[in-house]
């Protein structure tokens, strides 16, 4: 099913020696048998590890998959199955979000810093829902209204997932997205309790 290419060791690099963008990373833990294609069964199992409900984790993967499969195969017909395509994410990336992430899935840490410049006014080191609403609204471009809707579920999500118990939202949870060493954070949280 997947090319050679498209296999992920469990390293983190492509078997065609082609080492992981920070994007590819950040999906790569709903990759759960880790041959580069995520299938929306994939994404449900991954929400479940962290501790989401069946509905949720179901709803979640249904939106993604619709969302970004089509995005992730340029150039293939559309697939029932929506699969995603690790190596192609950077294809998905949407307009009206924080830029933190380039056209290439790489990681801009500016583009990050100036998330917590611009929006974090209470403490510099962490964003309340009130300040993710107006980081939201700053980022809008006109007319973008598909990624007006994507960044309002991947912040909202963010916000969801890794608020502290001070409904605070810290820039090492942040950073820790788009690192993608989140997603594996909170599932060893869950398993542990």
């Amino acid at each position: 099913m997947a090319s050679s290419t498209s296999c992920i060791q469990a390293n983190g690099i492509l078997r065609d020696n082609h080492e992981l963008t920070p994007l590819e990373k950040h999906v790569m833990f709903f990759d759960i048998n880790n041959d580069g294609i995520i299938y929306p069964s994939e994404t449900y199992q991954a929400f479940r590890k962290m501790g989401r409900g069946i509905f949720r984790s179901m709803f979640a993967a249904v939106l993604i998959h619709f969302n970004l499969s089509h995005k992730t195969r340029p150039g293939k017909c559309p697939s029932l199955l929506f699969p995603i395509v690790v190596e192609n994410i950077k294809y998905a990336i949407h307009g009206s979000d924080s830029g933190a992430y380039d056209s290439e899935g790489r990681f801009v840490p500016e583009k990050f810093e100036e998330i917590f410049k611009k929006h974090a006014n209470q403490n510099a080191d962490s964003l309340t829902y009130n300040e993710v609403k107006e980081l939201l609204k700053t980022n809008r471009k006109p007319k973008d209204y598909y990624g007006w809707a994507n960044a309002f579920v991947d912040w909202n999500s963010l916000y969801d997932l890794g608020k502290n118990k001070n409904e605070i939202l810290t820039k090492e949870t942040v950073k820790a997205v788009y690192d993608g060493s989140l997603f594996e954070q909170i599932a060893k949280e869950h398993a542990s309790k």
